[in-house]
């Protein structure tokens, strides 16, 4: 892991971090996935979605576990964004059959579905009784998680993210009891990838790395870790987000060309990896909390929202996080940013030249972001700009994830930020 621009372990430094019993990263490690499972059950439900469903991959995984001595149900219905009504049908249609394990095969929102669905099945209920923090009583069944999309990170976070027809945007069910049991990461599922899905994909690992980083800093208050799933940032998830970023940057151009540079592939997937591990303690902040309206209206994937909206929100955080945007510069190998002069804002933050720095670092963002096709601005997105208010307003509302900013909001500034995005004046933001 590298140590770029990493914080030092200064006295009175403390860190939080959840991660599952197990993480095997690696190409060709799907292959063990029957050993795997075997180990924590023998009736086994697999949640994946239609197009993962007839892949060659998905025939070889199943034919793993059968070898393994594990019966296979498979639920093949997942959709995008996760509908809540999938997560119903599938509990319905296997509730009688005593699994005892559940694989998430796919996207995020296969392994989101597999994970409520392992709560439910212990817990009863539906997926609306859960919404929030720490509402899950206790253990659910144990889930393996394979992610084929290098992203969400969903494998290794204790959140599962639900598109409620009930609500206008999406919710979260956050608690430790979803984090899976093990995840399996293995490089090759992605090669298949399409182009479109896996610049998207990147975008949203790209997102929790940043936002992760240079969250909220609480004070080390032992009570924390029981008092919130989402703590921000912290020794230990600084360690996985620099990191991550540093992988993301000099892997998503290629990885996301439609070609086959293997190598891209297996940084990226490394890193949307450690995206996870930051995000699941740390969290993510505005980008996200606006995101989620915008998608509800638009109908946008979730990585083109978050990446089309990442450099506006970094741009307005750089006042108060200076210091790691210009870590998160020399992670990306930034040139220093000709305008070297100090943000307003930011003269307690740090040098000119580390405010430069820091520049560089939102704006060589903003240029990989669009290296890959992801939306420079909200217009572009699809956003009308007669509903900015309305977004702002209801972004507002993700109360978990504004309270996560390293910079105070309300609708004002958010109304500030989504006006920048709208109009794709990054400069204006920057100062």
């Amino acid at each position: 892991m590298s140590t770029t621009g990493q914080a030092t372990t200064e006295a009175g430094a403390s860190g939080l971090i959840r991660v599952p019993r197990q993480i095997i990263f690696g190409a060709g490690q799907r292959r063990g996935l029957g050993a795997v499972t075997a180990a924590l059950g023998t009736n086994a439900l697999v949640c994946t979605d239609a197009r993962m469903a007839g892949a060659p991959e998905f025939l070889e995984i199943r034919e793993n576990l059968r070898a393994a001595g594990v019966a296979v149900h498979v639920f093949s219905a997942v959709e995008a964004e996760l509908p809540a009504g999938s997560i119903a049908d599938c509990v319905d249609e296997v509730a009688a059959l005593g699994i005892d394990v559940v694989l998430g095969v796919g996207g995020g929102s296969c392994i989101d579905h597999a994970k409520v669905v392992s709560a439910l099945l212990v817990h009863g209920g539906k997926p609306g009784d859960y919404y929030g923090e720490f509402k899950i009583p206790g253990p659910s069944l144990p889930v393996v998680a394979v992610p084929t999309t290098a992203g969400t990170g969903s494998e290794v976070t204790p959140v599962a993210v639900i598109a409620d027809p009930d609500r206008e945007m999406k919710v979260g069910i956050s608690s430790p009891h979803l984090i899976p049991h093990t995840a399996v990461v293995d490089p090759e599922l992605t090669y298949t990838c399409p182009r479109s899905l896996s610049a998207h994909a990147a975008a949203d690992a790209l997102s929790h790395c940043v936002e992760a980083f240079t969250a909220i800093r609480r004070p080390p208050d032992p009570a924390l870790s029981t008092e919130r799933v989402f703590v921000g940032k912290s020794l230990l998830t600084d360690s996985y987000a620099l990191s991550g970023i540093e992988l993301i940057g000099r892997s998503i151009v290629a990885a996301c060309s439609g070609g086959d540079d293997r190598s891209a592939r297996a940084e990226l997937h490394l890193g949307a990896l450690y995206g996870g591990l930051a995000l699941g303690t740390a969290g993510t902040a505005a980008a996200h909390a606006l995101q989620y309206p915008i998608g509800a209206l638009t109908h946008t994937p979730h990585g083109a929202g978050v990446g089309a909206l990442l450099p506006y929100v970094m741009a307005y955080n750089l006042p108060a996080r200076t210091a790691e945007f210009a870590a998160v510069a020399s992670a990306l190998r930034c040139p220093l940013d000709s305008d070297a002069t100090v943000a307003p804002g930011a003269a307690d933050s740090g040098s000119a030249a580390e405010s430069g720095r820091a520049r560089a670092a939102v704006r060589r963002v903003a240029e990989l972001l669009g290296a890959v096709g992801i939306p420079r601005d909200l217009a572009e997105l699809g956003l009308s700009e007669d509903r900015l208010d309305w977004v702002a307003e209801r972004g507002m509302s993700a109360a978990r994830l504004v309270d996560n900013n390293p910079r105070p909001l309300d609708s004002g500034e958010m109304g500030r930020i989504l006006r920048a995005a709208f109009d794709g004046d990054l400069d204006g933001l920057l100062g």
